[in-house]
């Protein structure tokens, strides 16, 4: 059984704001399976579908997202869910608007809701979607992540966050490795410069 963890804050007037792009993934999510999450319980709203011969339990964490952790512990303690399917996707200031990384596993960095939720499962060891929301460096990173998007940045969020759902399939269905190949950024390799001395 697969746990995928979405987080973001409650209430409409966190909607449509860069914290809650794990939110719109999970809406996107059901949109692709034809599920509702909307199931009280575990501190979240809830749903489970399949993808393949996978059960899936999808949560949408309502402590708000400093505290998502312990949304994340009540729903893997009680279906007894190892860490390394435990999905966590969350925004990310380090990359572009819209773009994605998976990772294995790592440390919280900045991220609040990351904090409790490392804090809660007393492990690194679970893997991620990053979702990059920018920085724009101007302003205080709380009011950033709070702040809503433009029409012209929803439209990107939306698009990336039915290839974050496209990349939760693949990633159940067949391994994090072929999820990481198909859905992270390609690192472009630099040319070499003519005369230059590769040994250098």
């Amino acid at each position: 059984m697969y746990l995928i963890a979405a987080l973001g804050n409650p209430g409409r007037e966190y909607e449509l704001t860069r914290h809650n792009v794990g939110f719109m993934t999970a809406d996107a999510f059901c949109g692709i399976h034809g599920f509702s999450c909307d199931k009280e319980r575990f501190y979240s709203l809830c749903g489970e579908t399949r993808v393949g011969a996978e059960k899936v339990l999808l949560i949408k964490p309502q402590t708000y997202m400093n505290l998502s952790g312990i949304a994340v512990r009540a729903a893997a303690d009680y279906y007894r869910i190892d860490p390394e399917h435990i999905i966590v996707i969350h925004d990310d200031i380090e990359f572009p608007m819209g773009e994605l990384r998976i990772r294995r596993g790592g440390g919280p960095g900045t991220h609040n809701g990351m904090k409790s939720v490392v804090s809660s499962l007393a492990t690194t060891k679970f893997p991620r979607i990053r979702f990059g929301v920018g920085d724009n460096g101007s302003r205080d990173l709380r009011d950033y992540v709070l702040s809503p998007f433009t029409s012209e940045e929803l439209e990107i969020m939306k698009s990336s966050a039915e290839k974050a759902a496209q990349a939760l399939d693949c990633y159940i269905s067949e391994g994090i490795d072929s999820a990481m190949n198909k859905f992270n950024p390609r690192r472009i390799k630099k040319a070499p410069v003519e005369g230059e001395n590769k040994d250098n």
